[in-house]
């Protein structure tokens, strides 16, 4: 039988690199995962935010971040600001304030649109892969490694995997579709 550990892990790293696109979708909800993306000029290095002060949530719709060396408040903000996520930022004497805004219906619209595109994006990774596993398949088989009976077998049992990963990332994506209207 055909050995799908490195097709598993190639799927896994999929619903990965989605799961982190639609973590950066903004939905009107403070969520501390849309800054992972954004550095800060510190001592001289570059430094994910979270590597520079501590991030929390005041309420439904604002971030906290509390650098551990006060002067780093204006290089937070400045970053931030610099990303152009289409958030507020202000700043006081403890730290650096991230509003998100509320969401218009036209917003929420386009949201929605990236949000299949990426999920398009990571079915088509998913297709490839399938493809990948075929040719190794029909390679297998030519080369007398796979019967006709374990070719169809295997092939079967590829589609099980894909099926399901379709229908986990389908999931994703009406989950966060559900929170981009809410």
């Amino acid at each position: 039988m055909y050995n799908f550990v490195d097709f598993k892990t190639r799927v896994n790293d999929i619903e990965e690199w989605l799961k982190k696109e639609l973590s950066l979708l903004r939905t009107g909800r403070a969520t501390s995962a849309i800054l992972d993306s954004i550095t800060v000029e510190s001592y001289g290095a570059q430094s994910p935010i979270a590597h520079v002060g501590n991030v929390t949530t005041e309420d439904a719709r604002t971030l906290r971040i509390t650098p551990w060396d006060k002067t780093q408040v204006k290089a937070i903000e400045v970053a931030i600001t610099k990303a152009n996520l289409g958030l507020s930022v202000g700043s006081d004497e403890s730290g650096v304030r991230v509003i998100f805004p509320e969401l218009t219906g036209e917003r929420r619209a386009q949201i929605v649109k990236l949000l299949h595109v990426k999920l398009e994006d990571a079915r088509i990774s998913l297709r490839k892969e399938r493809e990948g596993v075929l040719t190794d398949f029909k390679q297998k088989e030519k080369a007398g490694d796979m019967s006709e009976d374990e070719h169809f077998k295997a092939k079967a049992e590829l589609q099980k995997q894909i099926d399901a990963m379709n229908q986990h990332l389908n999931a994703m994506a009406e989950k966060k579709e559900a929170e981009i209207a809410a």
